[in-house]
């Protein structure tokens, strides 16, 4: 009997990562790379950060996969969706993301669900950035099913508490803040469980919470129901 991946893509025994599927886009880190199933961070999924608070390093985690790219037109777009802090146009520019690339948006708690939705269905932006402390797994289970169908690098930033949950995202990681840089705990991936953390080293931070005035550079911002159907192309 042949390896599980070559009989279908979707199959792969519990001793080993799931390699059949598309390649993921590299994280930037060989070492992390290597843990994930697709090669780098999942299209067509929802990837779960849990965080024990904000600001411990998971933007320049994403950093690599953020940053400016020379091909990068109106589908280079990241959308940020209830961020905790007020964005800080310098400290994205610190991290090569240039403020006009950004997209705020705003949203009540019942209207969150329905504008990552909209923009996962929307296909123009390059990621979107969510922060959700409490969701229902009908919820979650929604957010999954839009991802599927979207090319759009999807991660939401989470409490560490929601560990113990059950979530239908295929991959979720849990950030734990470390000197230079964050160790990372593989809560679920697809593939064998690993119970070492892996360290990520990082440079030094921008100091992205910090609170600056927003000039003309800054991201454009719009409230969740006033998105038009191509997000403001």
């Amino acid at each position: 009997m042949g390896a599980p991946e070559r009989i279908h893509p979707s199959l792969w025994l519990a001793s080993q990562l799931a390699r059949g599927g598309a390649r993921g886009v590299p994280t930037g880190f060989d070492a992390l790379d290597a843990e994930l199933p697709e090669r780098g961070w999942p299209n067509g999924m929802l990837i779960e950060l849990l965080l024990p608070y904000s600001g411990i390093g998971e933007l320049r985690l994403l950093r690599p996969v953020l940053a400016d790219r020379p091909e990068a037109g109106q589908h280079g777009r990241i959308a940020l969706l209830q961020p905790p802090h007020p964005v800080n146009a310098p400290g994205w520019m610190h991290l090569g993301v240039t403020p006009q690339r950004l997209l705020q948006l705003q949203a009540q708690q019942r209207d969150a669900l329905w504008a990552a939705e909209q923009v996962l269905r929307a296909g123009c932006c390059h990621a979107l950035l969510m922060w959700q402390p409490r969701l229902r797994g009908e919820a979650l289970r929604r957010l999954q099913l839009a991802a599927q169908s979207s090319a759009t690098l999807f991660f939401m930033m989470r409490p560490m508490s929601c560990a113990a949950e059950s979530s239908p995202a295929p991959l979720r990681l849990a950030l734990h803040p470390a000197r230079d840089g964050l160790e990372i705990g593989f809560i679920k991936r697809r593939g064998p469980r690993r119970d070492k953390r892996l360290f990520i080293p990082l440079s030094p931070s921008p100091n992205l919470q910090r609170h600056v005035p927003v000039d003309r550079r800054s991201p454009a911002i719009a409230t969740a129901r006033s998105l038009s159907p191509e997000l403001g192309r």
